[in-house]
């Protein structure tokens, strides 16, 4: 089974509005670990659209317009995405999705590779949720759901000794602090 590690870095929150502007992922093999693939881009959007952004969301992930001005266009980013994926046999029951926030990542996602084509190509539909694990197997632990406080990625990391995300946020530091993360959480069985 392969795990999609993926994050990406958006100019605001809402999907409606707003547009992704770094995407990133790494194609592990779950079993031992190994690193089949990655992909990183800047995405291109309009200077409109950049109006639109929502200042915290660039003050988190520190993106300017020049910045975005010279990245990929959106076609392009969605086209190498497929082209990976059909390069590397990803489909549902081979492979998943797994994210800090796959509510958020997944709608946002849909966008760059709308849902009628991820259906068409069988792309796994299974987005799983790394807070999740951790809210399980700390429920395992403590038996009571009242002393489980925090879901986010860097409080999860610190519970588990492990540093915060680099800043600003770029989509790819997201994916190695995930992996990182996945692998002292849940490990890798054959690692």
């Amino acid at each position: 089974m392969l795990g999609i590690f993926l994050d990406l870095e958006t100019n605001g929150i809402d999907p409606f509005l707003n547009k992704v502007i770094d995407i990133a992922y790494r194609i592990v093999n779950l079993q031992d670990g190994a690193e089949i693939h990655s992909f990183e881009a800047i995405v291109r959007i309009s200077r409109r659209d950049f109006r639109k952004s929502n200042l915290k969301s660039l003050e988190i992930n520190g993106f300017t317009w020049d910045k975005i001005k010279s990245g990929k266009s959106f076609k392009k980013v969605k086209n190498e995405i497929i082209e990976d994926f059909k390069r590397f046999y990803i489909q549902r029951k081979k492979a998943v999705f797994i994210c800090q926030n796959p509510s958020f990542d997944r709608i946002f996602f849909s966008k760059i590779i709308p849902v009628q084509i991820q259906e068409e190509l069988l792309w796994p539909y299974h987005w799983l949720d790394f807070a999740s694990m951790y809210f399980a197997l700390q429920l395992k632990k403590t038996k009571n759901v009242d002393d489980i406080k925090s879901f986010s990625k860097d409080a999860i990391a610190k519970i588990l000794n492990l540093p915060k995300e680099e800043k600003p946020h770029r989509a790819m530091r997201g994916v190695d602090h995930l992996i990182l993360c996945y692998e002292k959480l849940v490990g890798f069985p054959t690692k």
